[in-house]
């Protein structure tokens, strides 16, 4: 045999060991989640770049079902002098009992992606089960426009949620926030900006996996988590295209990254729900944990085997059916609370 020949074959070795090891690793990562809760997606080596985003952007979005007898209606929202419009999706169930409590929901993808039409489901499903108005945020995505421009978007539609509560027929002091992802930390920011500014009152939130923490993106060590949808490079591109900068261990814009909060006293009460292989675990944990400490009442669901955004995939598996229905329960509680009559 030449030299050639030898080198080509040595060529395909190398890149055939190069290709079986990822697979060997997902392989790994996959077999880790029960077997219900699998989807095609764990299959796919997904990492977020400029190329990706673009790409997912320029695909249209299909919408996902809205529930019977719920209105979705699109109303586009003043956010003041030289700045452009907020648009938004507000859910309104039929025989909505006036005033009612409302839900602010901010939508997940990273900071980068995402779309309210993508969560007509969850959104008309609260809507409908909780009777209360939905108020679903379309806002400005990164990295064209970074921080704080999602987060003042999502203030802007709380406010007028607030200013608009007789007309839309709402009980401005049962007013909750909620999001999944990147949409759960804007909803954890939103609740930090409405306790310091005093303008718009938020009585409860809930975090659905919600990305906290730019500071995950420093740490080597996972212990495993983040290997399915959700990476460690994609959280990277994520929190650096949001934050406009890499991320640093000293510093990020209040507000930006929630979980740098020192005080969170006083914050509205929380739920906050993750799974065990998701890369936000431990960072969640932390946040559920700090809240308690500081006297905040949070109730935090962990689903073993549940990696980032399953419930987006397999919502009919019995164990995120759990997951999603804890939270629209938890909601509910949390909106009764504040429109209960006194010593009910």
């Amino acid at each position: 045999m030449t030299r050639r020949p030898r080198l080509a074959l040595l060529a395909l070795g190398v890149a055939a060991a190069a290709l079986a090891r990822p697979l060997a690793v997902r392989r790994a990562a996959v077999a880790a989640v029960p077997e219900g809760m699998r989807s095609p997606a764990c299959w796919l080596p997904l990492s977020f770049t400029p190329l990706a985003v673009r790409v997912i952007r320029a695909l249209p979005q299909p919408p996902t079902a809205v529930r019977d007898g719920v209105t979705v209606r699109t109303r586009t929202v003043s956010a003041g002098t030289g700045r452009d419009p907020v648009p938004v999706h507000v859910y309104e169930p039929a025989g909505r009992t006036r005033p009612s409590g409302a839900v602010v929901w901010t939508h997940g993808g990273g900071y980068v992606i995402g779309d309210p039409v993508g969560y007509h489901d969850i959104c008309s499903r609260l809507a409908d089960e909780l009777g209360v108005l939905v108020v679903s945020v379309d806002y400005r995505l990164a990295p064209e426009h970074p921080f704080p421009a999602g987060l003042e978007d999502a203030y802007t539609a709380l406010l007028w949620l607030h200013a608009s509560a007789a007309e839309l027929g709402v009980d401005p002091d049962a007013v909750a926030v909620a999001g999944d992802s990147a949409g759960g930390g804007l909803a954890a920011a939103l609740a930090q900006v409405a306790h310091d500014r005093g303008e718009a009152p938020v009585c409860f939130q809930a975090l659905v996996y919600p990305m906290l923490d730019d500071r995950t993106v420093l740490r080597q060590d996972h212990a495993g988590r983040g290997a399915l949808v959700w990476t460690p490079a994609s959280n990277r591109f994520g929190w650096t295209s949001y934050l406009g900068t890499p991320p640093s261990p000293e510093h990020a814009p209040e507000y930006a990254a929630p979980a740098r909060r020192a005080d969170l006293a006083g914050l509205p009460p929380a739920w906050i729900g993750v799974g065990d292989l998701d890369l936000f675990f431990e960072e969640d944990v932390d946040y559920a944990e700090r809240l308690e400490a500081a006297g905040v009442p949070c109730e935090l669901v962990v689903v073993p085997g549940m990696y980032h955004g399953a419930d987006r995939f397999r919502d009919d598996e019995p164990r995120i059916v759990a997951f999603t229905g804890s939270m629209v329960d938890a909601l509910g509680r949390g909106l009764r609370r504040r429109t209960a009559p006194a010593g009910a």
